[in-house]
């Protein structure tokens, strides 16, 4: 299936769950909001298009690497005239555009967000292909419709502006093959993408007409992730089918792997529904922490490392004659060579107390989770006036999820 990885490139997006640390970090296809508890940016910064971070994830090497081969000997086998050269480098240019084609169908999502004043943190290439990163849901339904259209559209775009020159060649030249190849690629991209499954492109817009009929985000939502199951678990049959009975075992292996994925992916944003909505109308105050664990500015990072291990508190007030002065986090001792630990103070290694990240608490608790992903943190100081009142941290915020959950599985609400 030499288009099959083709395909999976810009297959929609997958939002990773508040709950369940997502197995591929930028994880997921087209784009995604990212209001996860466990988010994190991975992969090799290689530049700026339109002022949004490009990132290169490590398993991209391997997929490129696959598709240049692929390529190489599918050209050979279809042009036994070329020489090794030509066919090797045909591959290479054939891959370079078509991760081109990816990172035009991301860019595309992220202009159309960026029109409607939602930031977009990143956009990562990695081994199923791209996902722009937005930084949160569109506010109304006709947006999303038209964020999650704009991937697709530009994939027939390019199937367009290919096929143009595919006819304009002559059969047998290395354009012909080249733009060929593509057009019927970015055609096969678009055209599963558009399927109406949740997370790909199709099922966020299927969700945003079903979004505009109910006026009802969660609902639609759901609905949108159970369609996404369903198409996952008949991909995977598919691929059953294709290994055990067509004997087409790298075709099935394939599809049943993408349809197990996009099930994960689904799930997972059905999750972050339900955590959504466990935490709606709460606040800081709710889910703060009173016990706030301190510790001495002279203490140094091997007493700390050891107090940490003993409790295991990822972070700490530190204090002096009971002034505030900072937040020593695990973080911030894991910054430190751990040869440096024993002559180096907790006040050299903290942050300080003009630089901690904190919330106010009447701030919703999910405009703080968005917070504490944006800068990339695990905890945020509740302060009243000059008072630290409490520590809001993804533990803390996590079992109140799992508290809610529980009772109103028990209470039927």
């Amino acid at each position: 299936m030499s288009h099959g990885s083709r395909v999976l490139e810009s297959c929609g997006s997958v939002t990773e769950s508040d709950l369940v640390p997502f197995p591929v970090d930028p994880a997921r296809f087209g784009y995604t909001a990212s209001e996860g508890l466990s988010m994190r940016r991975t992969g090799i910064k290689i530049g700026r298009v339109f002022g949004i971070p490009i990132y290169v994830h490590l398993s991209w090497f391997l997929i490129f690497a696959l598709i240049t081969y692929s390529l190489g000997d599918e050209f050979g086998v279809r042009y036994p005239q070329w020489t090794s050269r030509q066919l090797w480098s045909l591959g290479l240019l054939t891959s370079v555009l078509f991760f081109g084609s990816v990172l035009f169908h991301e860019l595309s999502h992220s202009i159309v967000a960026r029109h409607y004043r939602i930031p977009v943190a990143s956009i990562t290439l990695f081994f199923f292909g791209g996902i722009a990163r937005i930084t949160r849901d569109p506010d109304r339904a006709g947006q999303e419709f038209l964020i999650a259209a704009a991937g697709p559209a530009s994939s027939y775009l390019l199937t367009g502006a290919f096929g143009i020159l595919a006819v304009s060649t002559p059969n047998g030249s290395m354009l012909n093959a080249l733009t060929t190849w593509l057009a019927w690629t970015n055609l096969g991209l678009a055209t599963f993408n558009l399927l109406p499954g949740f997370p790909l492109d199709g099922g966020r817009i299927f969700r945003s007409i079903i979004w505009g009929i109910t006026k009802n985000y969660s609902r639609s939502t759901r609905i949108a992730a159970r369609i996404g199951q369903a198409i996952a678990y008949g991909m995977m049959a598919l691929g059953a089918y294709w290994a055990f009975v067509a004997h087409s075992s790298v075709n099935g292996i394939w599809f049943i792997f993408l349809g197990w994925f996009l099930l994960t992916a689904a799930r997972q944003s059905y999750s972050q529904i339900a955590t959504q909505g466990a935490l709606q109308g709460l606040r800081a105050a709710d889910v703060m922490t009173s016990e706030m664990p301190t510790v001495g500015r002279d203490l140094s990072l091997e007493e700390y490392a050891r107090e940490a291990s003993r409790t295991g508190r990822r972070a700490h007030l530190v204090v002096s004659d009971g002034r505030l002065l900072g937040l020593m986090r695990i973080e911030a001792l894991q910054a430190v060579p751990r040869q440096d630990w024993p002559s180096t103070s907790v006040q050299a290694a903290m942050i300080s107390r003009e630089q901690l990240p904190w919330t106010a608490p009447e701030e919703p608790v999910l405009s703080v989770l968005e917070r504490m992903r944006s800068a990339n943190v695990d905890q945020l100081a509740v302060i009243t006036g000059d008072s630290v009142v409490g520590l809001v941290t993804r533990d803390s915020i996590l079992r109140v999820v799992e508290a809610r959950s529980e009772l109103g599985h028990v209470t039927g609400s």
